[in-house]
């Protein structure tokens, strides 16, 4: 089975971030992600962590405005000295915490900006941060959304994901892989993964329609999963999915299924 993590800024959010790192433990998981931790403290982030034993594996860069409704900053002409300001905010939390991952959010298309334009800057943002981290030993990754969660989002789908990875052209960059947002847009998963997994560096989950857990919707992570182990794949599986009461007993079953004791 996968190796799974937990992922922090979806679950357990009935208790603070620091109070969450336990609650994954408890539930099974010896790993962790965070969307963007940079509002705690990194030494309250750093106590909490090793109080639980787990591991951070991956987080992402400061995004601007993105997750109020703005366009962000990766893919914006005129903003790369936010760039450079994010990794500033970042590199002390991504050092710290010893993440192997930190993912970019392509953003959404400016107003007034050519898509041509657009995904030049956003290559040249990820050109920049890849070689601002790979003294870290950091994998930078970006990531594909849905236009439906996100309208004007940049990058959509795995063909537009090789495709920065093939105009990026860094050593450590690498394709995240988001089961929800492909399936919201109705491709598969499973025939997915089957064609890209030499391309995958990272998975992330939930179920459709609602980004629920695993049996709340229409997928066959069952299914998925063998299948993952099958082709090989031995990185990290984040559950990113909606927790709520009625859905503990799937979650439950997905974290009977991790690596740690």
């Amino acid at each position: 089975m996968p190796h799974f993590a937990a992922n922090l800024s979806m679950l357990f959010t009935d208790r603070p971030l620091t109070a969450r790192f336990a609650a994954a433990r408890a539930a099974g998981f010896d790993t962790v992600e965070i969307q963007f931790p940079y509002e705690v403290p990194l030494d309250e982030l750093l106590a909490a962590r090793d109080a639980a034993r787990v591991a951070v594996v991956l987080i992402n860069l400061p995004a601007g405005d993105l997750m109020n409704g703005g366009d962000g900053i990766a893919g914006v002409p005129g903003r790369e000295a936010e760039i450079d300001a994010a990794l500033t905010v970042a590199q002390p939390y991504i050092a710290g915490l010893g993440v192997r991952f930190v993912n970019v959010l392509a953003g959404r298309l400016a107003a007034g900006i050519r898509r041509e334009q657009a995904l030049d800057t956003l290559v040249a943002s990820l050109v920049r941060v890849c070689r601002a981290l790979a003294p870290l030993g950091v994998t930078v990754t970006c990531e594909a959304i849905n236009p439906y969660d996100m309208p004007g989002y940049l990058i959509n789908t795995v063909d537009d994901m090789l495709m920065l990875k093939q105009r990026v052209n860094e050593a450590n960059f690498g394709v995240q892989f988001d089961v929800y947002h492909m399936a919201k847009q109705d491709f598969c998963p499973l025939k997915l993964v089957k064609k890209h997994i030499q391309h995958i560096d990272h998975i992330q989950f939930a179920d459709v329609p609602g980004r629920g857990a695993p049996g709340t919707g229409t997928l066959d992570f069952p299914a998925l999963f063998t299948t993952l182990d099958q082709l090989g794949y031995r990185g990290i599986t984040a559950a990113e999915f909606k927790m709520h009461d009625e859905n503990f007993m799937a979650f439950e079953w997905i974290s009977s299924g991790n690596s740690s004791g």
